[in-house]
């Protein structure tokens, strides 16, 4: 049985007070059998649980209770300082996260404490891009406000302002999202594009929301969609390593009598529908010729014609 797994139960309980067995198994991953072994080894282990039976009951920990931090493997010791939540970005965080893992370290057992000020010699995280293009989180700290108070948040996205009823928080690698309840349904929206962000008044959460399996649920419909809009492109060598970052490319033919430059890989690439093809298009420039589809083709012509017409004869 993982001592990780069991502090994270603890600090589940310790969070929640009163957690149920489905609870516990849907969190973690587990089995409800497993998750009641849990208790039960929490239990033995002395931890004041209580086990309440009906249909509002489920395990309380002792409110009185303060937990003692389980002895920690190496690799668990490892694990959580390169998680540090300055990882993700944000100055603040990272303040906030250095005093609660220093208040952590300060329960540990003293060979562990000098086990940890090694780890801290000799990994780094650097968490800033290499450009301009990384995540502005300036909107974390309101959005982490409105979600843990239930209050609603008005911002300004994509050019269109929304008021939205914020459900919860979702960190995928470096990128942050806000999942919330909306007048069209559940959207998910990326909190680095968000702006003018402001709290409003409350709302009433949705009873049995669980926002890692919204998460789950979602993101595997995402990827069972896949990318549908399929393209067939030249590309110079340059623009193939290039594109390849953004998308899965895959060996094309060509249709027709159409010159290809030497040393250029004619290839196919899905995108998400026309506006993304075309985004990526006209920024790889003169690296790439489109073949098909037809109407993405005359786009790239008109939408480059527009371009030049509007900058002639400025600067």
């Amino acid at each position: 049985m993982k001592a990780s797994r069991l502090l994270s139960e603890l600090m589940m309980l310790q969070a929640k007070g009163r957690v149920t067995t489905r609870e516990v198994a849907d969190r973690q991953e587990i089995s409800r059998r497993t998750a009641h072994r849990d208790m039960e080894a929490l239990c033995a282990a002395g931890v004041p649980l209580v086990a309440l039976r009906g249909a509002a009951g489920g395990w309380e920990l002792d409110r009185a209770w303060r937990t003692q931090v389980p002895a920690l493997d190496e690799k668990e010791l490892r694990a959580l300082f390169m998680a540090q939540m300055g990882a993700f970005g944000g100055d603040g965080m990272a303040s906030s996260t250095e005093r609660a893992l220093t208040k952590l370290v300060a329960a540990l057992p003293s060979a562990a404490r000098a086990r940890v000020a090694l780890i801290r010699e000799r990994f780094y995280v650097d968490a800033a891009g290499w450009g301009p293009w990384a995540e502005d989180l300036s909107a974390l700290p309101l959005v982490q406000e409105a979600v843990v108070r239930d209050v609603r948040l008005r911002f300004q996205y994509r050019g269109k302002w929304r008021v939205v009823d914020p459900l919860g928080v979702v960190c995928k690698q470096t990128v942050w999202y806000l999942v919330a309840s909306t007048e069209a349904g559940m959207r998910t929206f990326r909190v680095s594009r968000m702006s003018g962000v402001e709290l409003g008044g409350g709302f009433a959460r949705p009873a049995g929301f669980d926002l890692a399996r919204y998460w789950k649920d979602s993101t595997a419909e995402l990827q069972a969609r896949g990318k549908q809009f399929l393209t067939t492109l030249a590309l110079s060598p340059e623009a193939v390593q290039s594109l390849s970052r953004w998308v899965r490319l895959e060996a094309g033919s060509v249709v027709g009598r159409v010159v290809i430059p030497k040393r250029w890989a004619v290839m196919q690439a899905r995108f998400e529908g026309e506006s993304e093809a075309l985004f990526v298009v006209l920024g790889l420039g003169a690296e790439v010729l489109v073949l098909e589809p037809v109407g993405l083709k005359e786009k790239v012509f008109r939408v480059a014609g527009e371009v030049v017409a509007r900058n002639v004869g400025v600067g």
